[in-house]
């Protein structure tokens, strides 16, 4: 008994330390702070945090470059001096750092200026995990790093943090799994008021190019800045950030369309279990079209099932989009021609499609391989005692196209559509399958 509850306790212990190996360690970076190994020396003159501004809880861990109030501003002076920034980076002193700075953005040196000129300074508003980089023995060298909300931060035109203004170091995208963090509150960086795990963002690059980033006034909660892409608020535009706007109608476009129409009226995105694929099919929101809210708010799209097709959505109801697909299979009355792919052998699956005009190339194909089997009978007398009376019932349907009558007065004209099912009939079946879809698809542009 003694040995075996030493075998539990042990496996106990080895599944522990398991678990522990798969947590990364996120080393906290606390607002005004200075970093051990900077870049650019941390004297304030290169850019200064906010160190009271309190992390926002955020409505998503993962959310999208363009989502409005993501960032804050300010209308105070400039947080970061990018100009300064370019000085000492372009400094022939500095070449070494000048050349690692560059390798992690993935840039030359040489265009080191022209890169920073489209950079943005804005605050962050979230406690916000990046790939930070420390300046050691004439190298970059990257860790996981947790910025507290109100550090003083550049981005891209995806949205996303490229550099920390008070150092000067370079920032790269979070690549590992949030849930698995385990932050570490050390070399001063003291856990801040407002820190919950739950409320940390990860950012995701933003669907399209931004023009300008919708930030939130961090000393006037009521107020909104909308800052052009590149510029340090000297172009800054206010706006009144209490104004509410209705939740658009989003079902039949893909989440990236439906983000980007929900952005441009200051409204953010999100899924009901995290942020889907681009592509995914919106089915439906919440809160649902014509709901009024204010600036910076989310609404969270629903998306069909992997299985759906991205052509589905743009049916008007979205409630019913599930049953399209359903029953698609098994169901003969079913609209969709997808479904004639699985039941080309089920003659009764048949009747939706020949009826839809744009079967009617293909149908012409039966007919016309019909009418000379006619007169080379010996083709068709085989079958014609099994199967040449299921057919006269499902060749009415297609009566439409001219060609249908004679096949459907004489049994041994169809008979010979039968006896060819594999080539003839998925022929007839597949222009119809992938003609609706694209439909679809154009359907589902933003309004």
């Amino acid at each position: 008994m003694v040995r075996r509850l030493a075998v539990v306790l042990a496996a106990a212990v080895i599944l522990s330390g398991c678990t522990e190996q798969r947590l990364f360690a996120v080393k906290a970076v606390a607002a005004g702070v200075p970093s051990l190994a900077p870049f650019f020396e941390e004297d304030g003159s290169l850019g200064t945090d906010e160190t009271k501004l309190r992390p926002e809880q955020a409505h998503s861990g993962l959310q999208q470059g363009n989502t409005p109030g993501l960032y804050g501003g300010t209308q105070k002076p400039k947080v970061c001096d990018v100009d300064r920034l370019k000085d000492f980076l372009t400094d022939p002193r500095n070449r070494q750092k000048a050349r690692e700075w560059a390798r992690i953005v993935g840039i030359t040196p040489d265009r080191i200026e022209g890169y920073i000129d489209d950079l943005t300074p804005v605050l962050l508003r979230h406690d916000t995990l990046v790939k930070n980089h420390d300046y050691k023995k004439g190298k970059a060298v990257a860790f996981d790093a947790l910025l507290e909300a109100g550090i003083a931060v550049l981005v891209n035109d995806q949205g996303l943090p490229a550099v920390k203004c008070s150092c000067g170091n370079p920032l790269q995208s979070f690549d590992k799994d949030p849930e698995k963090i385990s932050v570490k509150f050390e070399d001063g960086n003291k856990k801040w008021d407002g820190y919950e795990k739950s409320d940390v963002v990860t950012v995701k690059p933003s669907p399209q190019p931004l023009e300008q980033i919708a930030l939130l006034d961090v000393d006037d909660p009521d107020q909104g800045i909308n800052r052009p892409v590149g510029s340090s608020g000297e172009n800054d535009e206010p706006f009144d950030a209490t104004k509410e706007h209705a939740v658009p109608r989003v079902a039949g476009m893909t989440f990236d369309q439906a983000s980007q129409r929900l952005s441009e009226l200051g409204l953010a995105a999100t899924g009901s279990d995290g942020l889907p694929s681009g592509d995914a099919a919106v089915t439906g929101s919440d809160p649902g079209p014509g709901t009024e809210l204010r600036f910076g708010e989310a609404v969270t799209l629903s998306v069909a099932d992997d299985g759906e097709e991205p052509g589905t959505p743009p049916n008007s109801d979205p409630s019913k989009e599930p049953s399209t697909d359903d029953p698609a299979s098994d169901d003969p009355t079913t609209d969709d021609p997808s479904t004639s792919d699985p039941t080309t052998e089920d003659p009764d699956t048949d009747d939706p499609d020949t009826g839809d005009p744009s079967s009617s190339e293909p149908t012409t194909d039966r007919p016309t391989t019909g009418e000379p089997t006619t007169s080379e009978p010996t083709t068709a007398v085989p079958t014609t005692p099994t199967t040449s009376s299921t057919p006269p019932t499902v060749e009415p349907t297609s009566a439409e196209p001219t060609s249908a009558e004679p096949t459907s007065a004489d049994p041994t004209s169809v008979e010979p559509t039968r006896s060819e099912p594999v080539t003839s009939e998925p022929a007839s079946s597949e222009p119809g399958s992938s003609g609706a879809p694209p439909s679809g698809e154009s359907a589902a542009g933003p309004a």
